[in-house]
């Protein structure tokens, strides 16, 4: 994995005022390093202020929201930390251009968007980078800070289920993140908790319409609008649904279609060992991990199915 650049220490250091922005449609990992990020530039007496496009669809993000922060209209001297990506398009509509800029992400880019790049597509999450980041400029994490960072952690880990042995050291990280105050217990019942009856309904009637290809190798499900203004758009639960299909004997990818309006789809993409969704996902204009990848692409939701069955074909 990846050191810190001595030229974001640089770029961090020399700047007092920053705004702290991640992609649309946050996680769990964008919404704690972003807040992380701020806390520790605040800690250090600089102004830092977290900015997002939204919108805050996943309910363990709800109590967060009213943190961010509307962009600065006063842009003095202001520097913009973009974390958990590095393409502009997925800022959405913040105006970040023209700014001193440092982009933190873990996922292939590339063209990675700002001056100074810290990318490491092998870290297991970006809040995991930026607590190297914080031992970088000698500060431990609060524990609040510490809650966050670990949030972020188990977010984009699935509770360590995503690791393999290559990673031995996001336990070692985990281990002072707990240490700092970070309990993994109450983090689990705050993401995984608090489920409202709908979303458990929603849950079912996905699973109910999966649809197998390739000798069940590839499952297919997918969300429609009514279905969203049925269920509400705070019942969607990903994790689930994506966990549950992994457990299906001798399946080898999932992939998960939403309508978000007449005109267009999220296509979430998850695979277990060999298939590279991201590349996938790339077709359609989005990108992430090989295991887990996704994107937002004109169309409806069966005509969409129909093209990402033929962008299988290569690799069964």
């Amino acid at each position: 994995m990846s050191e810190v650049p001595e030229e974001l220490i640089d770029f961090i250091r020399s700047g007092l005022n920053f705004v702290v922005v991640g992609h649309e449609d946050p996680d769990g990992d964008c919404v704690g390093s972003q807040l992380a990020m701020c806390s520790l530039l605040q800690r250090m007496g600089k102004k830092a202020i977290p900015c997002s496009a939204g919108p805050f669809k996943r309910p363990e993000l709800k109590q967060f929201e009213e943190r961010f922060l509307p962009f600065p209209e006063t842009h003095e001297e202001l520097k913009v930390i973009v974390m958990d990506c590095s393409v502009r398009e997925r800022v959405g509509d913040l105006p970040i251009d023209g700014f001193p800029s440092a982009a933190i992400d873990h996922h292939d880019s590339n063209h990675p968007w700002g001056g100074v790049i810290f990318l490491d597509p092998l870290a297991p999450s970006v809040t995991f980078m930026t607590e190297k980041i914080f031992r970088s400029l000698g500060m431990d994490p609060t524990k609040e800070e510490a809650e966050l960072l670990f949030f972020g952690l188990l977010t984009d880990t699935g509770f360590f289920r995503h690791l393999d042995e290559k990673k031995p050291e996001t336990f070692n990280t985990a281990a002072r993140l707990a240490a700092a105050g970070a309990s993994p217990k109450k983090l689990f019942g705050m993401i995984n908790g608090g489920k409202q009856l709908n979303s458990r309904l929603l849950l079912g009637t996905i699973l109910a319409k999966t649809r197998s290809y390739f000798n069940g190798k590839l499952l297919i499900s997918g969300e429609t609008l009514e279905e969203s203004r049925r269920y509400g758009m705070a019942s969607r639960d990903s994790d689930a649904i994506y966990q549950l299909l992994q457990s299906v004997d001798g399946v080898e990818a999932i992939v998960l279609i939403r309508e978000e309006n007449s005109n267009e789809c999220s296509i979430g993409l998850r695979s277990r060992d060999h298939v590279d969704v991201a590349a996938i996902a790339e077709n359609f204009g989005g990108g992430g991990h090989k295991n887990a990848a996704g994107c937002k692409t004109q169309g409806s939701l069966a005509g969409l199915e129909e093209k990402i069955v033929a962008a299988f074909k290569k690799w069964f």
